[in-house]
């Protein structure tokens, strides 16, 4: 029993740290011109795309860590899925109401800090719907790498 919760704890803060690291970097390569439309908090297509596959390598990484503290006939990983579904969809409330808030009509500078970009992100709801999905998925397939027999 303990080792499926810490497999679920592990794996989740993994992801988290993984995200935060990588987002960051991402970031700060891109710059704000590369990450958002232009004069705007929008965020760009090439933003999504590095969110989407960092954040499923990320989700993948986690899982397997998970799988591996938990062992291989735990359902730990599908408790952790489920886990980052509900807290995804929570998170989807606020970017599903940005259009209401203004957030999506704020003009935005020309230098944009890290934090400051993280405040302010204004993504497509659609986004934010499917990423918890596509990320339970990505779980689930970290750990089924880990619990495949070796040859």
């Amino acid at each position: 029993m303990l080792r499926n919760i810490g497999g679920v704890i592990v794996g989740y803060v993994l992801m988290a740290l993984i995200i935060f690291l990588t987002f960051t970097i991402a970031y700060l390569l891109m710059g704000a011109n590369n990450a958002f439309e232009p004069n705007t908090y929008q965020v760009s297509n090439l933003w999504l795309v590095t969110s989407f596959l960092l954040a499923f390598g990320a989700a993948m990484m986690g899982g397997y860590a998970c799988a591996a503290i938990a062992g291989a006939r735990s359902r730990a990983p599908i408790a952790l899925a489920v886990l980052v579904i509900v807290i995804g969809v929570l998170a989807a409330v606020p970017t599903l109401r940005a259009a209401n808030a203004g957030r999506d009509r704020l003009t935005r500078p020309a230098e944009v800090s890290n934090m400051e970009a993280m405040q302010n992100a204004v993504q497509p709801g659609w986004i934010a719907v499917l990423n918890p999905i596509i990320g339970a998925g990505a779980i689930l397939l970290g750990a089924s790498l880990r619990r495949r027999p070796r040859s």
